[in-house]
């Protein structure tokens, strides 16, 4: 039976890319050799390399307006680390608005740096919504986001305006949607989110702000570093930056953000649609900034859970299981997954409204 991959990270990848890396493994570039164990100084890797990173900048139209990409290590938590060490100056600041759990571990790790500042938060609600009325004070050396909530559900529909750099972690959300991404000064992203499999960390930066704190950094977290050895200052994860040049060639050929930006709407606006006329279920998240990566809802009666587990298990789907922080479900439609597998769980959703709707009222 075929799986509706729900899994909020790893995440879901085009089949292409799992045929292509898996042929890879076997024999890379004709070469008779494994993806795995070829150089990452060889030709044929450093072509790899060099493809990823221009083409994120095609994909999030930055060529030629300042910008480096880089595919590094540690997940998007050592960019939390990373992140202050390259940008808030030595007794600076920062600015950071706290939407969720990841936004929360990043400002923990600014603290260790300098002042920090929660512009504002939604953490008393559970993270149920993102704050809207905030001021970022101008003096700070950066201002710090989470575009996407994974956990909570929750996705930034605008972003500020503000004259000071602006960060954003673009973990679960990265190339799924058209933003003037100009408006960013640094980006970053792990890739098993929504890009690729896990082991590399997506970092897209404006140069200029770099080489202003006064701070000595380590080699290993220094961004001019890595940039200047274009992103072979160690040894990347030579796997995942192939899996992830994968999945940006297909998303390009899927006709790129705008193309996957309607496809998201459209498998996003069904699933919601059905928490909201099923009396069933209830979402957990504030409508107007209900995240199209992550739905989190949960059953009107919790007692039922059992029955609806088996009813979508029994359909093939696989990974809706909420998080521990809200309960529940949480269906995660990421790029790659198909609109079909969204109207699975929708008619297995309709079919536990009609089995047990006069039941859980008369209950």
């Amino acid at each position: 039976m075929k799986k509706h991959n729900y899994s909020a990270g790893p995440c879901i990848l085009p089949q292409e890319v799992f045929e292509k890396s898996a042929q890879a493994i076997l024999n890379f570039n004709n070469s008779n050799l494994s993806l795995l164990e070829i150089s990452h100084r060889s030709k044929d890797f450093v072509a790899v390399m060099e493809e990823a990173r221009t083409l994120v900048l095609e994909l999030l139209n930055l060529e030629g307006k300042g910008y480096q990409a880089l595919f590094l290590q540690g997940g998007a938590s050592l960019e939390f680390l990373m992140v202050p060490y390259n940008l808030m100056k030595e007794n600076g600041k920062a600015a950071y608005l706290d939407t969720g759990t990841w936004a929360n571990n990043a400002i923990k790790e600014a603290k260790l740096f300098g002042e920090t500042t929660i512009v504002a938060s939604s953490k008393e609600q559970n993270y149920n919504h993102i704050p809207s009325k905030y001021t970022i004070p101008s003096d700070a050396n950066y201002f710090h986001c989470t575009s996407n909530n994974t956990i909570f559900g929750t996705q930034m529909k605008t972003f500020p305006k503000t004259s000071i750099p602006m960060v954003c972690d673009m973990s679960s959300d990265i190339f799924s949607r058209v933003l003037d991404f100009s408006q960013f000064d640094l980006i970053y992203a792990g890739a098993q989110k929504n890009m690729g499999a896990a082991g590399t960390t997506l970092v897209v930066i404006k140069e200029e702000i770099l080489g202003r704190t006064g701070r000595t950094i380590p080699s290993i977290l220094d961004y001019e570093k890595h940039i200047k050895a274009e992103s072979m200052y160690n040894t990347p994860a030579v796997f995942a930056v192939y899996t992830c040049l994968l999945t940006l060639q297909w998303l390009k050929n899927q006709g790129g953000i705008p193309a996957i930006e309607k496809v998201n709407e459209a498998k996003a606006n069904v699933l919601y649609s059905e928490i909201d006329r099923n009396s069933m279920f209830k979402g957990t998240a504030a409508i107007n900034d209900r995240s199209n990566m992550n739905a989190t809802f949960l059953l009107e009666n919790p007692e039922l859970q059992e029955s609806f587990d088996l009813m979508w298990k029994k359909a093939g789907i696989s990974g809706i299981t909420g998080h521990r922080s809200v309960g529940g479900y949480r269906a995660s439609m990421y790029n790659a997954l198909p609109l079909e597998s969204v109207q699975v769980l929708v008619d297995v959703m309709k079919e536990f409204e009609s089995l047990y709707c006069e039941k859980s009222q008369l209950a």
